[in-house]
């Protein structure tokens, strides 16, 4: 006799509710996009106890009849979609699947109460287990109230397995944050316990909306991403992310947005903080809100319960556009450093003030975020320094100065940066020497670089100039070493050379790197490197990026093998073209630190309108190839605040 029987209706809806409400946030999610979904302008959100005693989610939308209540408690029952091809051509509503208010209604005591909008009254429903246990006409506002009470009374396996209030609530309060950060048009609310977290005013200003929900620190350093100029699946990015400076040490703030859905979207995530290159810590993330406008059809919301995963029908191209636009963003704001030391150095976590409400501060705090760069101790990065001495030293360093086409190395003029300056005099400040780059000078006009008045060298290491705004410090090895970086990337893109080796290098593979090599071998010859598999376990290397021979040991060392291994391990993950590139851009970076005029060496008014001449000229002229900064600025204001030029009767 067999013991297969089907389940009765009962245990299937607890069953199927479990998918879709899995604690108090998968409620207030499903709720709130219904609010939306009927275009609402206003969302009020009010939970108690974590959500686990009450929940009440109340909407000025359109409302629904008594008839349509009933309808909208039962399984698979939408007004959003008609059949299957709706599904295929692309999904436009938050909501689809007709089965939230079911799931919802299954495991606890809920009331609906709605009126549509040319209506003389509304309608109450109540349900109770998954059963309808009344339905009245009642009095009421245009919209709908959503009221849960009780959740999981009739399951308490599940119940027994929420968690604190705390972290109930939190989950909540990112569902409800999301929804409002998505949806600047519209003002969202949300109270805990009777008293309010944050409130948006709904006015469509989204730097507002994360002011309410974040703080007006968070929103003062926030860069507007306004599309990309990559081609691809999307239609446009758009958003906010922040300076590098206002980071959590969690990814849950990188908040995107799919045609107006919130989602977390891992891929979107991994783009957005691809973007800053490794400037961040390895336990840092940036706030971001970014919102993806694509063709329904090219991407698949319905890969996911509780549909907070989306499925794109080309990922890689959705990652390069992201990435492209977020990047562009940062860099045009001046605040990018690209490939920072993650690890090495990293400022405090940003604090958060929800409930904060826009003011004029916030514009002149959003001014002073723009800033080129606040100084803020990051260290430096690996490579930055070689300690050599010597005619070997300058050997190594002529030889990265000719390939690179820039002629007599540079650090011949002085010793190595790390030395200490050889008298007391040597540690002058040349004063004497002041340049004016302040744009008249038609050889000196600053397109990126703020303009100055160049007042001298600090310690022969620093430039120091004033500008409109303050004071700046320039690092000029720093600033030589992105010049030469730019330089060497850029001849490195326009012709890449390959140079054939003496003896192929003979590299032994694993599996998984032999299992790489195949579908890498196209993308590495396009870098120059030529590569054959002889065997199941052995690549040989035949020729390699000219740029690069002289820099790594081919023949006799263990770094050009290790160099191949680390380039196959890149398509492990991400897009292969982009990794490998990443890779070699390493390369480029520590070659442009051998001819890079170092530390403690005295530069001519020439060589210093020189320098801030070409670095001006870079694509990003505020970072080192390692992610150092190269120009810090100390701002007027905090000047007057340490020399407590505030207090009374010392202003001025």
């Amino acid at each position: 006799m067999s013991d297969i029987r089907r389940l009765d209706d009962a245990t299937v809806d607890r069953i199927a509710a479990g998918e879709v409400v899995e604690r108090p946030a998968s409620v207030v999610k499903e709720l709130v996009e219904n609010s939306v979904d009927a275009s609402a302008n206003r969302v009020e959100v009010r939970v108690k106890t974590g959500g686990t005693e009450r929940i009440e989610v109340r909407d000025d939308g359109h409302g629904m009849s008594g008839e349509d209540l009933e309808l909208a408690v039962a399984e698979h029952a939408t007004s959003k979609i008609r059949d299957v091809t709706d599904l295929e051509a692309g999904v436009g509503t938050l909501g689809f699947r007709g089965e939230a208010l079911h799931a919802i209604g299954a495991v606890s005591r809920l009331t609906i109460r709605s009126r549509e909008r040319n209506a003389d009254r509304g309608a109450e429903l109540r349900v109770e287990g998954g059963e309808v246990i009344s339905r009245e006409p009642v009095g009421c506002p245009v919209g709908t109230s959503v009221v849960v009470e009780d959740l999981f009374y009739n399951v308490p396996a599940r119940r027994k397995y929420l968690k604190t209030e705390a972290t109930e609530f939190g989950r909540v309060n990112r569902v409800v944050s999301g929804y409002a950060l998505a949806n600047p048009d519209v003002a969202v609310s949300l109270a805990h316990n009777g008293r309010e977290t944050f409130a948006t005013e709904g006015r469509g200003d989204r730097r507002a909306a994360i002011m309410a929900v974040y703080g007006r620190e968070v929103a003062a350093g926030m860069v507007p991403v306004e599309g990309t100029d990559e081609t691809g699946p999307l239609n446009g990015v758009t958003g906010l992310v922040s300076h590098p400076e206002t980071n959590r040490a969690s990814r849950e703030y990188i908040h995107v947005f799919v045609n107006g859905r919130w989602v977390t979207a891992s891929a979107v995530r991994e783009a957005v903080v691809d973007a800053y290159g490794r400037q961040l810590a390895s336990d840092r993330y940036p706030f971001a809100v970014v919102n993806l406008d694509i063709d329904p059809a090219s991407v698949d919301v319905n890969v996911h319960p509780r549909k907070l995963e989306v499925r794109f029908a080309d990922e890689s191209g959705m990652r390069q556009q992201v990435r492209d636009a977020v990047e562009s963003a940062l860099l045009d704001a001046g605040l990018i450093r690209s490939s920072a030391p993650r690890g090495r150095s990293k400022v405090d976590q940003t604090e958060i003030r929800q409930g904060e409400s826009t003011d004029d501060e916030l514009n002149g705090e959003r001014g002073a975020s723009d800033s080129v760069s606040r100084g803020t101790g990051q260290s430096g990065g690996s490579g930055e320094t070689r300690a050599s001495t010597g005619d070997e030293a300058g050997t190594d360093r002529a030889v990265a100065t000719d390939a690179m086409g820039g002629g007599e190395a540079k650090s011949s003029r002085g010793a190595d940066e790390s030395a200490e300056p050889s008298s007391a005099d040597d540690r002058r400040f040349h004063a004497a020497t002041q340049t004016t780059l302040d744009g008249t000078d038609p050889d000196c006009e600053f397109d990126r670089l703020p303009a100055m008045r160049v007042l001298g060298q600090l310690h022969d290491t620093y430039l120091v100039a004033e500008t409109d705004d303050g004071l700046v410090l320039v690092d000029q090895h720093a600033a030589d070493e992105r010049v030469n970086y730019e330089r060497l990337r850029e001849q490195f893109a326009d012709d890449v050379q390959t140079q054939a080796l003496a003896e192929p290098v003979v590299v032994s593979l694993t599996p998984r790197e032999a299992a790489l090599a195949e579908p890498a071998r196209e993308t590495l010859a396009q870098l120059g490197f030529t590569i054959r598999l002889e065997d199941a376990r052995t690549l040989r290397v035949e020729t390699v990026p000219a740029l690069l021979a002289d820099a790594v040991e081919w023949d006799t060392g263990a770094s050009g093998p290790s160099l191949v291994r680390d380039l196959l391990d890149d398509f492990a993950e991400g897009d292969p073209e982009r990794t490998v590139e990443a890779a070699v851009d390493d390369l480029l970076g520590d070659l442009a630190c051998y001819p890079a005029v170092t530390g403690n060496v005295s530069l001519t008014e020439g060589d210093t309108t020189a320098l801030l001449t070409a670095l001006d000229d870079c694509e990003n002229p505020y970072a080192c190839p390692h992610g150092r900064p190269v120009v810090v600025e100390v701002s007027r204001d905090e000047i007057t605040e340490r020399f407590e030029r505030d207090y009374p009767g010392h202003g001025g």
